[in-house]
């Protein structure tokens, strides 16, 4: 089975995001990494060509540093990667950024693609739809559970109210949960072996994509405007000289708390 894994490059959460002078998400100018959730895709795709035959391709669409969640990828035995790189990208939406992943997969030789169930930066989750519709396949989205039988995909989804048992034969998009089970930790091995591996670069001519139906200007959605966090302020010491039950209560009630 030939498996194309769609990833994000994102701000790491523990670095200082923030947002670029056209208030994009910056992604440039702080580090960066594979998104959490992705690397579920990249581990439950492994897992299916592990247990038949196969080969995973990584795809990823970004900067010239979103590379480096390719790299990651590969690390973690992936076979190959393709980055999408175009400075008219820059600041496109779910639905341009769905029409890039659409185009560059239908260049590629696949029988699943596999997402994750959201990006860690934004979290909107629609991706995988998008790119099925256009793609014009079945989306099975949010796997928590996957099992796999030549090309018949049998997934397991938990819904608030219900658990689902679905299944779906051919081509399809996948989208997997961060409960399918941990990601692997790239071995020594892995890291030697990436450095070796076939990435490919496109660009939106490549693609056959006019320029002028993605980025900032194209978007349905923009930030219009945001501010820093405000820095946290010291915490107010409550001395107890025999009181303090009361004066915690009363500043619990202060805060509407209580």
């Amino acid at each position: 089975m030939k498996i194309v894994v769609a990833v994000k490059y994102v701000p790491d959460a523990t670095a200082d995001r923030t947002f670029s002078a056209d208030n994009t998400v910056d992604r440039v100018g702080v580090d960066g990494l594979l998104s959490e959730l992705d690397e579920y895709a990249v581990e439950q795709a492994l897992q299916i060509v592990e247990a038949g035959d196969g080969d995973v391709t990584v795809l990823t669409v970004g900067p010239e540093q979103a590379a480096d969640a390719v790299r990651k990828a590969l690390q973690m035995g992936a076979d190959a990667g393709v980055h999408v790189q175009d400075d008219a990208i820059h600041g496109s939406d779910a639905f341009a950024t769905s029409l890039v992943l659409a185009k560059a997969i239908e260049k590629l030789d696949y029988d699943l693609v596999v997402f994750g169930m959201a990006s860690t930066d934004a979290g909107m989750g629609v991706v995988p739809t998008l790119v099925a519709e256009r793609l014009g396949l079945p989306a099975v989205t949010y796997a928590n559970e996957i099992t796999v039988d030549s090309d018949t995909v049998k997934i397991v989804r938990d819904g608030d109210v219900a658990t689902q048992e679905i299944e779906a034969t051919g081509k399809l998009v996948l989208s997997v949960t961060d409960q399918t089970g941990e990601a692997r930790y790239p071995s020594f091995k892995g890291i030697m072996a990436a450095k070796k591996k076939d990435v490919q670069e496109w660009t939106l001519e490549d693609l056959g994509i006019d320029a002028g139906s993605v980025g900032l200007d194209n978007a349905w959605t923009k930030v219009e405007s945001f501010e820093p966090r405000p820095p946290r302020t010291a915490g107010e010491i409550v001395t107890d000289e025999g009181d303090g039950g009361a004066k915690l209560v009363e500043f619990l009630a202060s805060k509407k708390f209580v």
